[in-house]
């Protein structure tokens, strides 16, 4: 057998693979970026291959990489689970929360382990729905919302203003040709979402333009499944800007055009009545306004 990587080393390459940026491992694990380079520098020399593409806006996995990453993140989470279910000796609160499945992938889900880390007793149990307005028979403490926030449960928190925005593949961008505008946009091959679409028409009144939209390309449910088919690098699509944020950090997206919607609705906190006074609730609900104001 081979002889294993320094576990230091792993930690930092698992760390990197997860955010595609070295800063943010460095922050994760209380490191300098340097340190973490360095680590993963001596990480590919002990295994004679490149794990990461170096670019100017963050890293991004080889192939190899890729293939080791998933085995490695698996591993460390193994080890947590074992030393968490053998050693521990805090009891574990269950919390379980819903999202929409787009806030649930693109804002909770990547940021979740920030919180496990600083509540390892709270055990989250994430659920996803498309659409999503009262509480059901089923068993939720907390449920994130999109809307007005005309709900009637007593401890509903509005978690800020937000906005939708135009994006797509830079491949796709290029491919218009010249300086990219809004009106190229509007006319270009628009992946809609339900519910929103009005948003385009709603844009050019904002912002007082005069241009036609043409049919839409395609049409889905969700901000998730439509950045999705942009990202294949064909068509445009307008999402919230908090929906876009990872993918545009990593490069995978683009936000061509410097034109913002302001939307009337926006994501809220919701809590199941009768259970506001428990400790992990408020956690929580303090947690993912955090989210959302950084």
């Amino acid at each position: 057998m081979a002889d294993l990587p320094h576990v230091t080393w792993l930690r930092a390459f698992e760390a990197a693979a997860r955010h595609s940026s070295f800063s943010a491992a460095a922050a994760e694990l209380g490191l300098t970026p340097a340190a973490i380079s360095q680590q993963i520098r001596l990480l590919e020399k002990h295994l004679k291959t490149q794990l990461f593409e170096r670019r100017p806006r963050g890293v991004v996995l080889t192939d190899l990489g890729q293939a080791y990453a998933q085995p490695v993140r698996k591993s460390f989470a193994d080890m947590a689970a074992a030393t968490d279910g053998l050693f521990s000796t805090q009891p574990r609160r269950l919390l379980r929360v819903r999202a929409s499945i787009s806030c649930a992938a693109l804002v909770i889900a990547p940021q979740l382990h920030l919180f496990h880390a600083q509540h390892p007793d709270v055990f989250v149990q994430l659920s996803t729905a498309v659409w999503a307005d009262r509480f059901d028979e089923e068993m939720l403490d907390i449920d994130i919302r999109y809307g007005h926030g005309q709900w009637g449960e007593n401890d509903i928190r509005h978690l800020g203003h937000e906005y939708a925005i135009p994006v797509c593949s830079r491949q796709y961008a290029d491919g218009l040709g010249g300086a990219v505008d809004i009106e190229t946009l509007a006319a270009a091959q628009v992946v809609q979402i339900i519910g929103s679409e009005l948003d385009w028409r709603k844009l050019a009144d904002h912002h007082a333009l005069n241009f036609g939209v043409q049919q839409d390309w395609m049409r889905v449910d969700s901000s998730l499944i439509a950045q999705q088919i942009v990202m294949g690098g064909q068509g445009v699509t307008m999402v919230l800007e908090n929906f876009a944020r990872q993918y545009i950090e990593q490069g995978l997206l683009i936000a061509p055009v410097a034109h913002r919607l302001p939307k009337k609705r926006s994501h809220y906190v919701v809590v199941r009545d009768g259970v506001e006074m428990r400790g992990e609730v408020n956690l929580f609900c303090n947690w993912v306004q955090g989210l959302y104001q950084a």
